[in-house]
């Protein structure tokens, strides 16, 4: 999630999910020798999704009612999607994600990142975690006038915030990657290096992505040729090999996306990777009606304020076997997003940053790299109540929708995610293209998530 930074009132910001081709070497990483295969095109990706920042002069959160009044949004802590998710009875059995272990991937990463946890850990009355950094690659020292460098630093504070607010005792490694400010091209095979060499070392059981970029702006696409995203796979082939849930955001375009320049949209219907990726789940969002204890109000829409939640068919893969049970939504297309959790910006989250001096403070966030990191924790909760990996989770989440688990919750209140002048899907009855199987209870998904993986 891209965060505008802004010294005063509401701000809005579009983050670019654009790809660029350059001749560049794989960046090596930080004292280790592994590299990317042969023929992997080198592409930019940054944060997949629409940010919103309040005036960063906020000193601590408001309520739901106060931000309603201030600012015409409500805004969310995490004690709120504690109730609206039923985690805090899972917390109350000891499952807490403790032994579990979730991975980050951000370019640059953000200096502040164990400090900010901490600040938000005490405001609320959460035990902090020790974060642990990853450097990737020379990266750079960070620069709080680089805008590059803010917006991802914003999206990694979001990141780990978000996971750490779902699960709090889960370790939490962030992976910080080196996008080259001077050519502005290094990006996503840097990141699959780097996720690669994590899984293939044991690092983490989940792994959170809250970037992506536009299919039909990978080199060959127009041609049919989509080698240059098979050939982007190998981290995800690994993960599933060794069991290691790996999730993407689902974007912030609705039934569209960005275009290469990264400021125009389609006029069409597109969709975007990794999130389109089969051995991906993909994380679409939505809108949360809460009241100051968290209780819902009302049931949950899609996410479509200042960004909407992505979600459609790819045009790179045909539909996977787990999607079969909903090949009358889908087509023969892989089909996106899976499943759902909030990243409305009218109930963004409440975080704290103090990586840029300027603008040190708490500011509210949605998107559905918000949601993507509240998923990851719900994973890790149940890796823990499992006793191992729950690994790739797609056939035991399309199995516990086709057998109407009371853990996995519809979302059917109409509401779309068209945007941009691009018509979007419905959320309706049953699975759809605007929230995938819907969103969750955690006390009835998690355990029935951990019984339905067959991992040991």
């Amino acid at each position: 999630m891209h965060t505008a930074r802004s010294g005063r009132g509401v701000a809005a910001a579009t983050s670019v999910a654009a790809l660029a081709v350059a001749a560049l070497a794989t960046a090596a990483p930080a004292g280790l020798g592994a590299t990317a295969p042969a023929a992997v095109p080198h592409t930019k990706a940054v944060p997949a999704v629409v940010g919103h920042t309040l005036v960063h002069d906020v000193s601590s959160p408001l309520s739901s009612a106060q931000c309603q009044a201030k600012w015409q949004v409500n805004c969310y802590s995490p004690l709120q999607y504690r109730t609206a998710y039923n985690l805090n009875a899972l917390y109350r059995k000891g499952v807490t994600g403790k032994g579990r272990t979730i991975v980050i991937v951000d370019s640059y990463g953000s200096p502040t990142v164990q400090h900010d946890l901490d600040v938000y850990s005490k405001q609320f009355g959460l035990p902090s975690t020790k974060v642990k950094v990853v450097k990737w690659g020379h990266v750079p020292a960070f620069d709080p006038k680089n805008s590059d460098m803010t917006g991802w630093a914003g999206e990694t504070t979001l990141d780990v915030q978000m996971a750490h607010a779902v699960a709090p005792d889960a370790k939490i490694v962030v992976v910080e990657t080196a996008v080259s400010e001077t050519e502005g091209t290094t990006g996503l095979p840097e990141m699959m290096d780097a996720e690669k060499y994590m899984i293939d070392h044991g690092v983490g059981d989940v792994i959170s992505q809250s970037f992506g970029a536009t299919e039909n702006t990978f080199p060959g696409f127009g041609k049919g040729d989509f080698s240059s995203i098979k050939n982007l796979r190998y981290a995800f082939q690994d993960a599933n090999r060794k069991h290691v849930t790996v999730l993407a955001a689902s974007g912030d375009g609705g039934a569209t996306d960005l275009k290469a320049d990264g400021k125009t949209y389609y006029k069409k219907r597109v969709n975007s990777w990794p999130s389109s990726d089969p051995l991906v789940t993909s994380v679409g969002g939505t809108q949360l009606h809460l009241n100051d204890k968290g209780d819902r109000v009302k049931p949950d829409s899609v996410y479509n304020d200042y960004g909407s939640g992505g979600g459609g068919q790819s045009h790179v893969f045909t539909r996977p076997a787990f999607q079969n049970g909903v090949k009358s939504i889908v087509g023969t297309h892989r089909g996106t997003p899976d499943i759902s959790m909030s990243a409305a910006v009218d109930g963004g989250a409440w975080i704290y940053s103090s990586y840029d001096p300027t603008a040190t403070g708490w500011d509210v966030s949605g998107g559905t790299s918000e949601a993507t990191p509240l998923f990851a924790g719900i994973v890790a909760l149940a890796d823990q109540a499992a006793g191992h990996r729950v690994g790739n989770i797609q056939k035991s989440l399309y199995d516990l929708y086709a057998r109407h688990a009371k853990g996995v919750v519809d979302v059917n209140d109409g509401t779309d995610n068209s945007y941009e002048g691009v018509a979007g899907y419905k959320a309706v009855k049953g699975y759809d293209l605007a929230t995938g199987v819907g969103t969750v209870d955690a006390l009835r998904f998690v355990p029935a998530l951990a019984r339905a993986s067959r991992h040991g």
